[in-house]
């Protein structure tokens, strides 16, 4: 597809506040997983935009140091940072006033947005009245983005479920107070907390969603290759989809998904090689953000998501699980 043909593909995508996505595909925020070199390779293999871990605002608040490297943006190097791509930042949190402060703080940073996370199904969170527990307070929730908007420039944008449980799906009710305290977009996964990632995701509350608003909406949910993305736009009409554990150990979903929507064909999927080198390459970024022991132990998830499926990978998570250095790691990947 010629430049002509993308570049108006992605002036059709609508605006997020200020922003506007090179393209509809986003990385979900995903705790323990989205730090700042995993964004990265999520950013080269074509995410339109990708997600901090999920950050408390009272953490933030109280100067603590972890919270704030969680929103760190990596460049390991100058051939790098035109790679990384839109960064958005998610925080939680349910005090108005602290989350507006965090997001004063944030205005000056790199990321293009500002995200609240309303919902997080862990129990820590809920019980402490963030994440999905906002869920049952629309008019909290209507509240968190005003005083938030009051103090940012930046977009400011809300991740939420169906509803807590099935009894009390009010998805179109927090949708519409976020819009009326000034949401810029609002991401929708298709369960309820009570299910956290069991079942299928409910496009149907999605699709309400989208109906209901006037302001664009992302699509979370069941989304692990071209097809179930073609679905989601088809069935819910939604503007952007984001992608979560379709992704886990897969990046190249992102270049599949691009392929696809520039109306080129779509890659075939990578190659034992490819993935090899890729998860060398993760190591490498890894080890040289956070250090040999961190790296190595947070490393072993990642190679367990990218082997899934590939003959040999049991003995191979077995042999990596024994691991304790990653030049041992990096022979391992090697001879597998």
């Amino acid at each position: 597809m010629t430049k002509t043909k993308i570049s108006t593909r992605i002036e059709r995508l609508p605006q997020i506040g200020s922003f506007r996505p090179q393209n509809p595909f986003f990385m979900a925020p995903l705790a323990g997983v989205t730090d700042a070199p995993t964004r990265l390779i999520y950013s080269e293999m074509g995410a339109g935009l990708v997600y901090s871990e999920m950050v408390s605002a009272k953490g933030m608040h109280y100067g603590d140091k972890k919270s704030a490297q969680l929103l760190d943006i990596l460049y390991t190097d100058d051939s790098q940072k035109s790679n990384f791509g839109d960064v958005a930042f998610q925080i939680f949190g349910s005090d108005p006033d602290i989350m507006a402060e965090v997001a004063e703080m944030l205005d000056t940073k790199e990321n293009v947005l500002i995200d609240v996370n309303m919902g997080c199904p862990v129990p820590k969170v809920f019980k402490n009245g963030d994440g999905s527990a906002l869920l049952k307070q629309p008019m909290l929730c209507e509240k968190i983005i005003s005083a938030m908007k009051s103090k940012t420039s930046k977009p400011v944008t809300a991740k939420i479920r169906t509803g807590v449980d099935e009894g009390s799906i009010n998805c179109v009710e927090v949708a519409l107070a976020l819009e009326e305290g000034g949401a810029d977009a609002i991401c929708v996964h298709g369960r309820t907390r009570e299910a956290y990632y069991s079942g299928a995701a409910d496009y149907k509350r999605i699709a309400e969603v989208k109906e209901a608003v006037s302001i664009p909406v992302i699509g979370n949910g069941d989304v692990f290759s071209v097809e179930n993305c073609k679905r989601m736009f088809e069935e819910t009409g939604v503007d952007f989809v984001m992608i979560a554990r379709g992704a886990l150990g897969n990046p190249w979903i992102f270049r599949e998904l691009n392929a696809w929507w520039n109306g080129d064909d779509v890659p075939a999927r990578p190659g034992r090689d490819e993935i090899k080198n890729m998860m060398v390459y993760h190591t490498k970024l890894l080890v040289d953000y956070k250090g040999e022991r961190i790296a190595t132990n947070e490393m072993k998830k990642h190679l367990a998501w990218y082997t899934k499926g590939l003959a040999g990978s049991n003995e191979f998570r077995r042999r990596i699980n024994n691991i304790s250095s990653s030049s041992d790691m990096i022979e391992l990947i090697s001879e597998f």
